[in-house]
């Protein structure tokens, strides 16, 4: 099934008008437009155009990510990655479909690179905490990750909480996972190199599903872009960008407690924190991306270290100048475009370099 446009209202068009006018601004103009001097932390200067966003941010929008509703933050949500986008990366071809979960039919959206002999494909599982986040909300990264990764990407529009609570979005991803590699040469892929990525929640699902599946059901290589990775601890990087970088501890505490709420899991799960794993050797390689201006950081860069340390193969990227959500912010901010782009170039890489 072919994916349809939605129909843009006026002031959509006027607010990615707004958005696209951000992107061309250059020097210090965005920076002075924020009203406040450039933002620097731990060596590290915030993007500009990502100061001026989050500027803007701030003054919009008082209300955490899943706040006052989890409905109405995934209307937010869907609205502001959709302006922050950019304009549509072109691939091969996009198309929407659903496919057989636990929960009744899932909802995944194909997306292939121009040429036609198998690729790799990369199931991809979107953040937004376990309870925001869809399709829409992901589609400029997902378009930027096929055409300069050139894999075919498949991503899943897994169950949110808390109408779904754990361990609803693990069992969707392991069902796209088998999926993928038994119907990979139907969709133009190579079954051999089915692989798995997320970013933020959905980072966390691919880390923890990549230890939940036996060797002959695991991903060719798991994706983790500022995956989270333990709810246990607070790290420094929790501490310096906690408030003021798109994502709060406030936000986490809310998405958890919907995620677990009356689970009788908590945070300490290794289901739920990955890092907190008791073995975590044998796993599939793995590309960790971190941004410098995320809370998440520290404890993304600590799986990456303990994954190595338990003699697994480990590539990591860190985005300095951003913080979390870089991936929405492609159409505002050139820098964060570049970035996504480097990530899918690297993952290619790795791709690439695991032994056949």
């Amino acid at each position: 099934m072919a994916m349809l446009d939605p129909p843009i209202r006026l002031k959509e068009r006027v607010e990615r008008a707004v958005a696209l006018g951000i992107a061309r601004l250059s020097g210090r103009v965005p920076v002075r437009l924020s009203g406040e001097p450039p933002v620097t932390a731990d060596g590290q200067t915030l993007d500009p155009h990502v100061q001026l966003v989050r500027a803007l941010r701030r003054k919009r929008n008082p209300h955490g990510l899943c706040e006052p509703t989890p409905e109405i933050g995934r209307a937010r949500f869907r609205r502001e990655s959709l302006l922050f986008g950019g304009p549509r990366t072109e691939v091969g071809s996009v198309g929407d479909l659903e496919i057989p979960g636990p929960g009744g039919p899932l909802r995944v959206r194909h997306y292939a690179p121009q040429f036609a002999s198998p690729r790799p494909i990369t199931v991809y599982l979107h953040g937004g905490g376990f309870v925001i986040g869809d399709l829409e909300t992901h589609d400029a990264a997902c378009r930027i990750l096929c055409r300069d990764a050139d894999v075919h990407v498949l991503s899943v529009d897994y169950r949110l909480a808390p109408e779904h609570p754990f361990p609803a979005a693990l069992e969707d991803a392991h069902a796209a996972l088998r999926w993928a590699r038994a119907n990979a040469a139907e969709l133009g892929g190579d079954s051999a190199r089915v692989a798995l990525g997320g970013d933020s929640a959905g980072g966390n699902l691919t880390a923890v599903v990549s230890r939940l599946t036996g060797a002959d059901e695991a991903p060719f290589a798991q994706l983790l872009i500022y995956p989270a990775t333990d709810s246990t601890t607070v790290r420094p990087s929790a501490a310096m960008f906690g408030e003021g970088y798109f994502l709060s501890p406030a936000d986490r505490a809310g998405f958890n407690h919907h995620y677990l709420h009356g689970t009788g899991v908590g945070v300490e799960d290794w289901r739920v924190s990955p890092l907190l794993a008791p073995d975590l050797s044998g796993l599939p390689p793995a590309l960790v991306v971190s941004a410098g201006f995320d809370m998440l950081r520290d404890e993304g860069e600590a799986y990456a270290e303990a994954l190595r340390a338990a003699g697994n193969t480990v590539r990591t990227m860190r985005v300095s100048a951003h913080g979390h959500g870089f991936l929405h912010m492609t159409g505002v901010s050139p820098a964060a475009r570049r970035a996504m782009i480097d990530v899918a170039r690297e993952w290619r890489a790795l791709l690439d370099g695991i032994p056949g």
